[in-house]
């Protein structure tokens, strides 16, 4: 398969004031911190955003606020579907459009309920479909309320509308992977996005747009050089040390996430609060100094690999 230029697409973080309200000032700053480290677009409203935590107001208000910091440079995709009937779904993807996202992302686990099977699910797409007429959307398989993985048959058959251009995919199967990238290859407008970094650059080669994950939120640089470099046959030894990198660090970047994700963006320099609305856990001493050892390790890292970004 032939390879095309990969993308990191960021899956946004809210900064919040200590008192709970968003802090917008930070949010410029953290978009164009994205922006600055090399993302090739954003997603907006997510569950890094604590999505399920913020009213519709504030859903479209830091969207439009995200859209108008990027300005045009990339595209900005944001969730738009929270449950209940498809008609008042469709609605909020409509205003959500209407902010100037590229696509509209629909949750695959608010689409139907965990008991419901495949059918009703595949009704309720082509039904979100068939109410948005001419709206891009895409798939976001979010591990809330309830991670529904779709199929690669499901998949194709939603993509081959020509509605559908964007999958972000948390199967953590590189062989479910595979199949959903062969029967999505032949639409050039449609890109598949992984969250997975155990086998992230399995998924680079095998065919994926790039990738979409939460490491990116302490590092988002390292994320675009790995989108760089991951078929660099110069490079080899060192792209398998950031793959190792990312693995041996898994559980400490999700532990009290996205506490933890805020923590170390303050140790990098950017100006934001670690105050989170969801409960996530307890951001104790031990957590803390587990970040902070993180950090050392992705600053010698960083210092190895000659990567000269810095946040602030």
């Amino acid at each position: 398969m032939e390879n095309k230029k990969k993308g990191f697409i960021p899956v946004m973080l809210t900064p919040f004031k200590d008192n709970g309200e968003i802090d917008y000032g930070s949010l410029t700053h953290l978009t164009e911190a994205y922006l600055e480290a090399g993302a090739a677009g954003l997603f907006a409203n997510c569950l890094s955003s604590e999505m399920f935590e913020l009213s519709e107001k504030e859903r479209i208000d830091a969207i439009k606020h995200v859209i108008d910091v990027v300005a045009g440079k990339v595209p900005v995709v944001a969730t738009g579907t929270f449950g209940g009937p498809i008609a008042g779904q469709a609605d909020f993807v409509k205003r959500v459009h209407d902010t100037g996202t590229q696509a509209v992302i629909a949750i695959t686990g608010l689409l139907a309920d965990e008991r419901d099977s495949d059918d009703v699910f595949n009704a309720n797409v082509f039904e979100l479909l068939k109410q948005t007429p001419d709206i891009p959307l895409g798939f976001y398989e979010c591990p809330v309320p309830y991670k529904r993985v779709l199929s690669a048959a499901q998949l194709g058959s939603f993509v081959e509308t020509g509605r559908v251009i964007y999958h972000k995919d948390t199967c953590l199967d590189i062989q479910q992977i595979r199949e959903k990238l062969e029967v999505t290859q032949k639409y050039p407008d449609f890109g598949l996005y992984d969250a997975y970094m155990v086998h992230a650059v399995e998924s680079l080669k095998a065919g994926s747009a790039g990738l979409s994950c939460i490491q990116g939120n302490y590092f988002p640089e390292l994320i675009v050089w790995l989108c760089d470099n991951y078929d660099n046959k110069a490079a080899a030894e060192q792209v398998q040390q950031v793959q190792n990198f990312l693995i041996d660090n898994m559980d400490v970047m999700h532990h009290v996430y996205p506490v933890v994700s805020k923590y170390f963006l303050q140790k990098r320099g950017l100006n934001i609060s670690t105050f989170t609305r969801r409960d996530v856990g307890e951001f104790t001493p031990q957590v803390s100094m587990a970040i902070e050892k993180l950090y050392d390790r992705y600053d010698k890292l960083r210092s190895e690999l000659d990567i000269q970004y810095q946040i602030a």
